[in-house]
């Protein structure tokens, strides 16, 4: 069975990434995968201290919630990575989460995420899909790094208010057909 983690960098419930992010998740479990989403904003995640330890073979040095997230992060198939735009750039909560990656570029650990699959849902407020780009580049430059391949990206300018993407018919219809195609990949 696939398993697909979606990591919600968004603190608000129910908000356009989330909204995002769970039809994905629903649609891939229609096809028989098994989904998770994790609420970042309710975890403990602190920043890379940059110690090295996990590349001695340790575990990360940080004693937060993320220790709990590398296993997880490692026996999933497919990873859906959600942020709206916030001042240009990805959440803080995202980032954090993305920064304390460094653990799995350890000789131990990389092996165990290399060609991973990864999926982008970034919704935002203004028009000009180009706004998105550096977010998408940083993605695209990470997972290069640690051997991810991103197979669908769901960019979704336009979207403000709590919500705004339930309006977007083509925009869910998407979203689902992205859960099914991540869904049924082996």
């Amino acid at each position: 069975m696939k398993k697909i983690l979606g990591v919600l960098g968004s603190p608000r419930k129910e908000g356009n990434t989330h909204v995002l992010i769970s039809k994905i998740l629903e649609s891939a479990k229609e096809v028989g995968a098994k989904g998770e989403l994790l609420f970042l904003d309710e975890l403990n995640i602190g920043e890379c201290m940059g110690c090295f330890s996990c590349w001695k073979g340790n575990e990360c040095s940080r004693k937060d919630d993320m220790n709990n997230l590398y296993p997880k992060i490692f026996e999933s198939d497919v990873i859906v990575w959600g942020t709206p735009v916030y001042w240009y750039g990805p959440t803080a909560l995202i980032k954090a989460f993305l920064d304390r990656l460094f653990y799995v570029t350890s000789p131990n650990n990389l092996p165990k995420i290399q060609g991973k699959s990864a999926v982008l849902v970034i919704p935002f407020q203004e028009n000009n899909i180009e706004i998105a780009t550096p977010i998408v580049k940083m993605f695209e430059k990470s997972f290069k790094y640690i051997k991810m391949d991103i197979v669908e990206k769901l960019i979704v300018p336009g979207v403000f208010k709590k919500g705004d993407v339930l309006k977007k018919e083509d925009v869910l219809e998407q979203a689902k057909k992205i859960g099914k195609k991540i869904g049924r990949k082996i």
